[in-house]
């Protein structure tokens, strides 16, 4: 059974069963009230009835005749009964024997009559009984005239107030099954109407099970369901973006694999092939010496490969020990390196540093700084210069190498980092290069809770800036130079 369907059937039968019992209660309350005031009509009625006859018994007691009371009890009671002719009463008078001095009943009286038994003077008790079609009430009080008793029993037909009480009845049965069915229609639309954003999302639902992740839930309301569409929305927009994630990751992960195969697959055919040429062409001193420099070169360009991957195997591994370190300390160990790197195209390193204590991994430290240092030597021109600079600014400590190079075109600046990606494939394969230094760098950076920040313009150099957070700043400025 459908949501909307047990809202629809609930609300209807809570209905059905609150309304009628509203009705029942109403309509048993209002008889209940008519019943009693007719109840106590008839005990008015009776009493003043025996008003009547107390207030002619001084006169019964002068003369003392049985023949004589009847005679007065009957005529009193005619006069009353005249008087009331349109109100269905009846009255009876017995004697002490049960005989009956009076009466106007058009109806055989019950065999068993319970409110005789027991019947005290002063006492007035009644009875509602069924006889034949009609309802009657019977009340009944004792009275003592010259040491005679006599009952007199008060008839009040009460019929027309049941018969009110079943009109009621089917009246409300009439109103019952109209409100009833006014009721069906309006919750039907009701229901349909509070269950259709629910409806909504479930089609969403299905439609994001079938791939479309960026679907969302078209809803504004501000009720709970509202807010049930809005955090589904949220919910949906965190799986499409860690679908996402996944896609990318996995294209990355392919490219990677492709980008691997293809950079193995290069220097190996060069080296089997010429490894081949060599073996079986008749030896000449100089064909044999530029075979062996390729394949020299290109087992280079491999074993750099390898180092460059291992790195990578490292980085991801996690465990590292951080110290408190002096960046500076560790730019000013490395620096023979970086200027014999520079020697080779003649180009002029630059220091300008303060001390930056920071908790560093040292040696990830120098690979992070050799590699971007590596990258601006291939970037730059001959006789050119490379400035690395440390310094503090708003709380963090940065570094940057800042070479006059070729610069990298602005398509390019949001995939430097992925392996084995390289704008310019020219030079960086001239270099022996793979595409994995930055990559290698943007990790690191990761490990220390640092982001790189890159400026670049085609022609003109690049910047590239690691910018390290809370740190612990001891300010030297110094300011160094270095030759390649």
């Amino acid at each position: 059974m459908k949501f909307w369907q047990k809202i629809y059937l609930f609300s209807i039968l809570s209905f059905v069963l609150i309304f009628n019992a509203a009705s029942i209660m109403v309509i048993e309350r209002n008889h209940s009230k008519m019943l009693q005031q007719e109840i106590n009509h008839t005990l008015s009625a009776n009493m003043s009835v025996n008003s009547s006859v107390n207030a002619i018994i001084p006169i019964l007691r002068i003369y003392d005749s049985i023949d004589y009371e009847k005679t007065v009890l009957t005529n009193i009671a005619k006069e009353f009964v005249d008087k009331n002719r349109d109100s269905s009463i009846y009255l009876e008078i017995m004697n002490a024997k049960k005989k009956t001095v009076y009466s106007n009943t058009d109806f055989a009286m019950p065999s068993e009559r319970k409110e005789l038994v027991d019947l005290q003077a002063g006492e007035i008790k009644y009875i509602l009984r069924d006889i034949g079609s009609r309802t009657l009430l019977f009340t009944t009080n004792l009275t003592d005239i010259n040491r005679n008793p006599y009952i007199f029993t008060y008839i009040k037909d009460v019929t027309p107030v049941y018969a009110e009480r079943t009109e009621q009845y089917r009246f409300f049965a009439k109103v019952d099954l109209g409100a009833c069915l006014f009721f069906m229609i309006v919750m039907f639309f009701i229901s349909k109407g509070l269950t259709k954003p629910i409806d909504q999302m479930v089609k969403t639902a299905k439609v994001i099970a079938k791939g479309n992740f960026s679907e969302r839930v078209q809803l504004k309301s501000k009720d709970e369901i509202g807010v049930l569409a809005a955090n589904f929305n949220e919910m949906a927009a965190v799986v499409e973006d860690k679908i996402n994630i996944l896609e990318r990751n996995n294209s990355e992960k392919q490219r990677f694999i492709n980008n691997i195969t293809h950079e193995l697959k290069t220097p190996l055919t060069s080296i089997i092939g010429y490894a081949n040429y060599l073996r079986v062409t008749k030896y000449d001193g100089d064909t044999f010496l530029d075979g062996l420099n390729v394949i020299y070169s290109e087992g280079k360009r491999l074993e750099a490969l390898s180092a460059k991957l291992m790195d990578l195997i490292v980085l991801h591994e996690d465990q590292f020990v951080m110290k408190r370190e002096n960046l500076t300390g560790i730019i000013l160990e490395i620096e023979p390196s970086l200027a014999m790197k520079a020697r080779e195209k003649q180009i002029q390193i630059r220091l300008e540093c303060e001390d930056c204590y920071l908790m560093l991994e040292r040696d990830l430290v120098k690979i992070l700084i050799f590699n971007l240092v590596d990258n601006a030597v291939k970037a730059s021109p001959s006789h050119g210069s490379i400035t690395i600079r440390t310094y503090v600014h708003e709380g963090t400590c940065r570094l940057e190498v800042i070479d006059q190079g070729t610069g990298i075109p602005k398509e390019h600046l949001d995939k430097i980092f992925e392996p084995f990606y390289m704008a310019d494939k020219a030079r960086t394969r001239s270099s022996n290069g793979a595409g994995l230094g930055l990559s290698i760098c943007q990790s690191i950076a990761g490990i220390h809770h640092a982001a790189i920040e890159v400026e670049s313009e085609a022609g003109l150099g690049t910047a590239m800036t690691v910018v390290f957070t809370e740190a612990v700043v001891q300010r030297e400025v110094g300011e160094w130079q270095s030759y390649g």
